[in-house]
């Protein structure tokens, strides 16, 4: 468990906490491109600052302080110019680096626009994503991750808000039991109340697939979570390569990316990134968004999908996780790693040095590699389909079960 200090020290991410200045070190998604086509004004909130995405009419990207420095109305309402973003109260007119480049009513002579200025963040686009950079200089790289880099995908973007924590959400990825009891456990409850055929062993209990054995190893970019199910022996991907949590904020799983901005201390933008081949002859955009919300529109928790499980694991926790009640077990050694690891990487950055993941070399970041056992039941994450995805699972979990038999057997 963490004391409430350790805790509040983790979890918070505004301007001067701990937390807080590590994460200012790297560069967040805050919006997909496609969504400034249909806006060109966004109002973002990252690590507690509120702050105004837009998109001026030579298609460059500004990020820029909510309040117009004159008179404190939001710039959500401005007007993007040919050259950066207009008040819409008296018309000053601010660029990317946040110069005041107009003052239509002050004299022409005047020299006050140039001891003005907003505060503003650099942003880049990359793999259909816009990212922001709040840190001090000088900028690191933003990091070309291989998914966003390679050019043969098209990509699903899925945008969910979820009323907790970050930290909780990065903490489920460092937990591979839950996903026997969570992701098919208590789906085959779901299923059985609602009358459908759910696979049993003889015994008469779900045949979910069974952990025997976990594993992490902190490498380069963050943390390698590796298991070993019922029949597995230590050739199996799930083992051999597993899959890697990248420091901090993403999980990479399969097809995609799962990315956790943190909104401030009790809020998370979910990013659900997920990459496809497109089938010979199939015409599909090559970048989609969808919103994904975790409620119907009468409220009802969405529960049957993977992703949405997570989701409700995470949210269910409260705004911000009580760590001092709780009671770790040795199958939680994942959790306790990446606490550690977080730790000594908000130290690093207090320190003034450099965390994990803020790359400097261009010749290191050309595309960044990383390599994940493919599971099948990885491949479901995202599936809106109820049925296919319990499918999956059914067969996931009857093979577990006979590898089991197999070697009760032996």
């Amino acid at each position: 468990m963490l004391n409430t200090r350790d805790n509040e020290r983790l979890t918070q991410v505004g301007p001067g906490t701990p937390t807080g200045e590590l994460m200012r070190r790297y560069w967040f998604p805050i919006a997909a491109t496609l969504e400034m086509e249909k806006d060109p004004t966004k109002a973002v909130r990252l690590l507690g600052e509120d702050l105004v995405l837009y998109k001026d009419r030579s298609g460059t990207f500004g990020l820029i302080q909510e309040s117009c420095p004159h008179r404190r109305v939001n710039l959500l309402y401005g007007i993007p110019e040919e050259q950066g973003l207009r008040c819409p109260y008296h018309g000053w007119r601010f660029d990317e680096t946040g110069r005041c480049l107009e003052m239509p009513a002050e004299a022409p002579d005047s020299t006050f626009k140039d001891r003005v200025t907003a505060l503003t963040y650099p942003v880049q686009e990359l793999g259909g994503l816009i990212f922001a950079y709040m840190g001090p200089e000088p900028v690191p790289l933003l990091p070309r991750w291989d998914l966003f880099v390679r050019d043969d995908f098209v990509r699903d973007i899925y945008l969910t808000d979820l009323p907790c924590n970050w930290l909780q959400c990065m903490e489920n990825s460092m937990d591979p039991v839950h996903t026997e009891w969570l992701h098919s456990y208590w789906t085959f409850y779901q299923m059985e109340r609602e009358g459908k055929e759910v696979p049993k062993t003889p015994d008469g209990r779900y045949a979910t697939f069974r952990h025997t054995r976990i594993g992490f190893d902190v490498f380069e970019h963050g943390i390698i979570k590796r298991r070993l199910m019922e029949g597995q022996t230590e050739d199996h991907d799930d083992w051999k390569i597993g899959h890697p949590v990248i420091f901090p904020y993403t999980l990479r799983n399969g097809n995609g990316f799962q990315i956790r901005v943190p909104v401030d201390d009790t809020h998370t933008h979910h990013i659900t990134y997920r990459c496809s081949f497109p089938k010979e002859g199939e015409e599909r955009e090559p970048v989609r968004i969808h919103d994904m919300p975790i409620k119907d529109k009468n409220g009802k928790v969405f529960t049957h999908q993977t992703l949405y499980q997570d989701m409700w694991a995470w949210w269910s926790q409260g705004p911000l996780a009580q760590r001092h009640l709780e009671r770790l077990a040795e199958s939680d050694k994942g959790i306790i790693l990446f606490r550690r690891l977080l730790k000594k990487q908000v130290d690093l950055a207090l320190d003034g040095g450099d965390p994990m993941n803020v790359i400097r070399d261009p010749a290191k970041n050309q595309q960044i590699d990383l390599h994940t056992e493919q599971t099948q039941y990885m491949a479901f994450i995202g599936n809106t389909n109820v049925e296919e995805a319990a499918q999956g699972r059914s067969e996931r979990a009857m093979r577990s079960l006979a590898g089991f038999q197999n070697t009760k057997e032996a």
